[in-house]
Parts: structure tokens; sequence; C-alpha cells
């Protein structure tokens, strides 16, 4: 990892606020704490004073002093001398220097953590105290306290940090490796944390759009297979034509030419639905009155009741039509397309009395271009009908499915929400 993208690295970031937050914490809270810690001092030194004052009071006699300087050494395991205010010793018990007249509060203090100390009493005298025990608060640095506390969380905390930002470092990989080109990458996605929800979404988002991508890429193959056929047809006729100009010739010109529009049409229509959730117009449409008019065109024979439905007329009628055109291309007559109101749902059946679809193939008819199972390839394939049936179904909220019928045949049945 170069120096920039450390310096930029989650991780760091992360680390590095938890650290300054621990140390702004620590900090403060030493504050906190000093100045508590002076105020206790300050009032514990003013109760020592004024106890010491009153246990030497400047008229006591003597003998009386020293035995309470005897008794106080004993008490504190120390030495202790009483001074005047000329500096000469008043009583003692054990042996001290003079008072220094110039020792300042610091010096002091440093005396004091020495084990030595130095009282100036109301009257003048001064009592000199050396012990090998405080006499006094113990002070330890708060700072310090903090300082260890902070140190231990962030020790503490650098193996959690650490493992929440290699979860994503390797999130991060994995979406570079699948943006390089390599479509089948998956992240790591355990969990039920937000990190697991961000790779559970990006291994989501990456099927959808892999399927979508060799969705398109199988179209595009099988669409560059299937426009051979009419193409060399029709480049056969029009040399035919040019060498005979017979009527014949010229009517499968014409049905070449139509059938090119027709695949045309019908891969522009497939991949138009494949990128739009939703539908470009809706409106109430009378399903019957559709089925009726295309069964007319297409001599299939209508039944049913009058069921509406809301969607696009042009795509509904774009289902209808490929329902019959497959029934009459693969089936066998009679076809027959019936209309039923079934409580929420409108059930639009169309069946042949042709030879049906093989067991374990119901399904795969749906795909585009699929070919059955033991049909010549000069036979063609089922082309986009059946596909197109399904996308316009599921782009109005309905579904297709296949039947076999008992007494043989096919019927392919699509139910679509009713409307009243």
């Amino acid at each position: 990892m170069t120096l920039r993208r450390l310096r930029g690295s989650l991780f760091l970031k992360i680390y590095m606020t938890l650290l300054a937050s621990l140390a702004v914490v620590a900090l403060i809270s030493a504050v906190f704490v000093r100045f508590g810690q002076d105020e206790q001092d300050k009032g514990w030194r003013e109760r020592r004073d004024h106890f010491v004052a009153a246990m030497l009071p400047p008229d006591a006699p003597l003998a009386e002093t020293r035995l309470v300087l005897e008794r106080f050494a004993a008490a504190i395991d120390g030495e202790i001398v009483l001074f005047g205010r000329d500096g000469a010793p008043i009583a003692a018990a054990g042996h001290l220097p003079p008072p220094d007249a110039g020792r300042n509060g610091r010096r002091a203090q440093r005396e004091r953590d020495d084990g030595f100390l130095e009282m100036r009493l109301p009257d003048g005298r001064v009592l000199a105290v050396r012990t090998r025990m405080p006499f006094g608060p113990v002070g330890r640095s708060p700072l310090l306290y903090m300082a260890l506390i902070a140190t231990a969380i962030g020790l503490a905390a650098y193996p959690v940090v650490r493992h929440l930002t290699r979860r994503l470092e390797r999130l991060r990989r994995g979406v570079e490796t699948w943006g390089g080109g390599r479509l089948s990458t998956r992240v790591d996605d355990g969990g039920t944390d937000e990190i697991a929800a961000v790779a559970q979404t990006f291994n989501r988002a990456a099927a959808q759009i892999e399927r979508m991508l060799e969705a398109h890429r199988s179209l595009l193959a099988n669409a560059s297979h299937e426009l051979r056929s009419p193409l060399a047809r029709l480049r056969m006729a029009i040399d035919l034509y040019q060498q005979t100009g017979s009527e014949k010739t010229r009517d499968e010109i014409v049905r070449n030419l139509a059938e090119l529009d027709s695949l045309v049409e019908e891969i522009l229509l497939a991949s138009r639905l494949d990128h739009v959730d939703g539908l470009d117009h809706k409106e109430p449409v009378d399903l019957l009155a559709v089925v009726a008019e295309e069964g007319v065109r297409s001599g299939v024979a209508v039944d049913g009741v009058g069921a509406m439905v809301e969607g696009d007329p042009r795509l509904l009628l774009r289902l209808v039509r490929n329902l019959m055109q497959n029934a009459l291309r693969h089936g066998a007559p009679p076809v027959e397309a019936r209309v039923e109101r079934q409580g929420a749902l409108v059930r639009l059946s169309v069946r042949d009395h042709g030879a049906g679809i093989a067991a374990g193939e119901a399904e795969r008819v749906f795909e585009a271009f699929y070919r059955p199972s033991g049909r010549s390839e000069s036979a063609g394939g089922w082309g986009l009908g059946l596909s197109l049936v399904r996308q316009i179904a599921a782009h109005h909220g309905g579904a297709v499915r296949y039947e076999s019928p008992p007494d043989g045949g096919a019927r392919f049945v699509v139910e679509l929400p009713a409307i009243a």
C-alpha cells in the first residue's frame, strides 16, 4: 500500500479519529481531576495547619510542647523541630536544619515530595518535619492515568477497527475486479451488519447485470443465426427473379422481407422491454375484445366473457398474436382461445391440438430462439414469440405458463390482474 493510499485509507481515518477522541477525553478528564485534586489538597492543608496550630499554642509550657512533638514524631515515624521567629530551635524530636528564609512555594512542594515539610504557624514560628511516610495526600498525576487508559483502549480497538476495514478493503477489491471485466466475481457477504448488507446488494446487482449481459449476448448470437436463413433465401430469390421475373419468386421475396421485418421488430421490442421497468402507456383494456379481434385476423375460435385489465393495448395485442401464431405454427388445428374471469385475475388460454411439448421442456419454450429437441435446424426455432409473451405479461403484473391437457395438445395460459 502506497503512502498516499495509506493516508487516505478508511482504517487510518477511523483509527486516528478514535485515538484523537480518546486523547481529548483523557486531557479534559485530567484537567477536571487536577482542579478537583488541588481543591482537595488546599482544604486538607488548611485543616492540617489549624490542627497543628491548635496542638502547639504559643503560650503552652515547653515540656508540653516537647511532649506533643515527640508524640507527633512517633506517630509519623519521623523527626520534628519547632523553630522560633529568629530561627532558633524551641523544641525538637530529632535533628533538622533551621528553616530557609528564601524557600518559595515551588521548592517547598519539592521538599515535601522528598519527605521534608515546613509549616509556618500564625504566630511566626516554623515547624520543620521530615518523615518516611506521606504527610498529606499522595500526589499522583491524573494525566498519566488517563494516558494509560487511552493507550489500553487504543490497543484493544486496533483489531476491531482493522477487522472492520479489512472487510471493506476486500469489498473494494472485489468491486474493482468485477469492474475490470470479470463479471462472475462475487464478494464475501457473510454477517448481519451494514457491510454484509452492502456486499449482498452488490452480489445481487452483479448477478442481475451478468444475466442481462448474457441474455443480450445470447439474443445477439441467436438473432444473427436466425437472420441468415431469410437473408440467404432472399438473395437467392432476387437472383431468380432477375432471371425469370416470375410472380412466385416475387411473392417469395415479399414473404422473406416480411419475415425479416417481423424478426427485427421482435428483437427491438424484446430489447426495449429489457431496459424498462414499467409501461409507457396504460389504459383500461377489454381483453376479450383484443382476443376476438386477433382471432378474426388469424382464424382462431374465441370464447369467454368480457374482462378489463390495465395495460398497453399494443403490447397486449402483441401478446395475443404471438400466442395464436405460435399455436398455428407449431401446433395443429383446431386452435382455440378463451378469456375467463377468476377472482382478481383475468385468465387467457390459447390451445392447439398438436403433439404438445416434450416433458422437461415446458419452461425452456419461453427462452429466446429456443429449438425443441428433435427439431432440425431447417425447421427453425421458436424465435422470440413466447419470450415476448412472458416479458409483456411480467410488465403487466402477470405471468404465463404451459399446461398439458389430458386429451393432448398444448395450452398456454396468461393470468393478468383484473380491474373493475
